[in-house]
Order: structure tokens, then sequence, then C-alpha cells
């Protein structure tokens, strides 16, 4: 435990805790200053709200500019990690969350959630399960000493995928339910919050090592994002929650009815990597970053998307950020049961 706590920050350890905070913050916004909502809707600009795409930069960024793209050369060191790792983050867990988020939203809780609220969770939840996390997948392979290279391959491999694979998922998954999404929207989106970010991130990360070196970039500029991102999530949620204030204190049960095929999912998502990672015989330093990388969403960029197409006050867009509440103490379970199941696999150096 005292290894967690020295390799996690304080604030993404508590992560669920700030969030339910943000929630209170914004519900009491909402409730005593109404003309704070109003300001912000009138920061619009062809429906995007400004100051949430500012702070969602500030979030997106900072984990772009981590992204090594040079690190791709090593996929061939360990193919096996990421081929599982990418079938499972592309080919099965988008299915999974599709499925999950229909059964229960329009079946085992039919009689707690309208129709029409369960079709946006719906879209929600799969906003939320179309794009693996880019983020804090470095803490939690950090966690279980993953290899960093395969994490750092993995990551990358995955960030090049959700340019081409995102918008097309999403649109096969919601048009089995026969809903459709306006295309323009989401490829405007997915320009403005993965390809911006991104083409940022790697001149950043050119530029930077050219002129200060990789050891600036690493212990220097990015940890200089640490407050800022911290700070970014915490204004977007709060600015999230003043708008959601009045269905959170109407239907409080609706955030717990939505956190569980959430959950479901990426249990079931790591399980399967995780014993397929198993019966390949992958070394535990492989393993531990492929499942843990399958099982995690890319939140920001599901909340930033919801925002996009339905508006910040949306019920899409709270079925999206209960992830933001439930992913940090679901991915620390998963840490502790991949630490206890070390001695079941091979190591990297025996491998």
């Amino acid at each position: 435990m005292k290894e967690t706590k020295d390799k996690i920050s304080f604030f993404e350890r508590y992560l669920s805790i700030w969030v339910l905070l943000c929630m209170a913050a914004g519900i009491l916004i909402a409730k005593f200053m109404p003309s704070v909502q109003s300001f912000l809707q009138s920061l619009e600009f062809k429906g995007q709200n400004i100051i949430l795409t500012v702070l969602m930069w500030l979030m997106i960024y900072p984990m772009m500019v981590r992204i090594d793209f040079k690190s791709l050369k090593n996929v061939g060191k360990h193919p096996q990690g990421i081929i599982i790792s990418t079938i499972a983050s592309w080919a099965i867990k988008p299915f999974l969350m599709f499925g999950l988020s229909t059964l229960f939203f329009h079946y085992v809780f039919s009689q707690l959630i309208p129709a029409n609220l369960a079709n946006d969770f719906v879209i929600g939840a799969v906003l939320l399960g179309t794009a693996p996390c880019t983020a804090m997948v470095f803490v939690w392979s950090s966690l279980t000493n993953g290899d960093p290279a395969q994490t750092l391959v993995q990551i990358s491999i995955n960030d090049i995928l959700i340019l081409f694979l995102f918008v097309p998922l999403v649109q096969l998954l919601l048009g089995l339910k026969g809903i459709s999404l306006p295309m323009d929207v989401l490829l405007m989106s997915l320009v403005l919050f993965v390809l911006i970010p991104l083409v940022g991130g790697f001149l950043s990360r050119y530029f930077i090592i050219k002129n200060k070196g990789k050891d600036y970039l690493e212990n220097n500029f990015i940890k200089k994002f640490d407050g800022v991102t911290t700070i970014g999530l915490l204004l977007t949620l709060i600015i999230i929650f003043t708008f959601q204030g009045d269905m959170i204190v109407e239907h409080p049960l609706y955030v717990v009815l939505i956190a569980v095929p959430l959950i479901l999912q990426n249990v079931i998502s790591f399980s399967l990597t995780y014993f397929v990672s198993k019966v390949s015989k992958l070394p535990h330093e492989i393993a531990a970053p492929a499942s843990l990388i399958a099982a995690s969403d890319f939140f920001e960029l599901s909340v930033a998307v919801g925002i996009a197409l339905f508006g910040v006050d949306s019920p899409v867009v709270l079925a999206s950020t209960v992830g933001v509440l439930t992913e940090v103490p679901v991915m620390l379970l998963l840490v502790r049961i991949v630490n206890n199941t070390k001695s079941s696999f091979p190591s990297l150096e025996r491998a």
C-alpha cells in the first residue's frame, strides 16, 4: 500500500471524492447562483462552449506530450501483448459496453429509467467505452511495475487508432439502436479534442527535446502541467454539474444505476484480457499494462464529445461523467488483483 501511495498522487488517489465535491459545488451554484449558468451558456461558438473547450485542452494536451511515436519501432519486441490489448480495446470493449448499457438501461432498470433517458445513457456509455484511456494508464502500469516501453507503444497505437476508429464505431453501435449522430459534429469533436492536442503534443515534444533534451521534457515541462490539469478537470466537473444539478437532485439513484454497467465493463474487459494474457504465457510486465489499458476509458474525450453533440446539460454527458467517478476506485482494485497474481505469470527477464 505504501508503494501505491508513493506512485499515485494525492489528487489521483482520491479522484472519486473530488468528483463528489464538484458535484455538490455544481448543484449549489445552480441553486443559489443561476446567473453563472446563464453566463456559461452565453459563451458558445458554433455549438462549442469556449470555456469547456479550453479546459478540455488543458486536460488532454499534457497527456499527448507524453506520447513518443518513436516508440512504435519497438512494436515487434512483444507483439502478442500489443495484439491482445488492441483487439480487446477496439474489437471487444466497445461492443461489450453497448451490450451491457442496453441490457441494464433498457431491461434490468426499465422500471427505474424512462425509455428516452435510457437511450441517452446508452449513448453516453458508448462514447465512454469506444476509446481506451491514454493518461491514467501510465499510473496504473507504474503501480504494477509494467514495462514502460510496452505501455508507451500501446498508448501510441491507440491514439492513432482513435483518429480512424472512434467515429465509425460510435456510428455503428448507435446505429444498431436506430440512433444517428451528426457526422460533422463527431468529426469536429475528434479534430478539436484528439487531432489538435495530438499534433500540438507531437510538435511540443519534438522541439523541446531538440532544444532542451528529453530529461527537461519529462522532469520539468510535463510536470508543470500537473496542477493545471487538476484545476482543468475540477472546473470542468463543476461546470458540468452546474447544468446537471436538477437531474441529480431529483433522481440521485440515476448516478448509481449508470455506474453499474460502466464498472462491469471495466472488470469484464480486464478479466478477459488478463486471462488471455495468462493463457498466452505473457510476462507479467507485459500482461499488466495490456489488461489495464483494455479496461480503462478515455473519459475526457467522451465528455467532450457528449457536450459538443448534446450540450452540457444533457443526460448523455451525465452518463459519461459517471465514468470519472468510478474510474479510480475500480482501476485501483484491478491493480491490486494484478499485483496479487504476479507469481502466476513468468517475468520479463525469464521470458
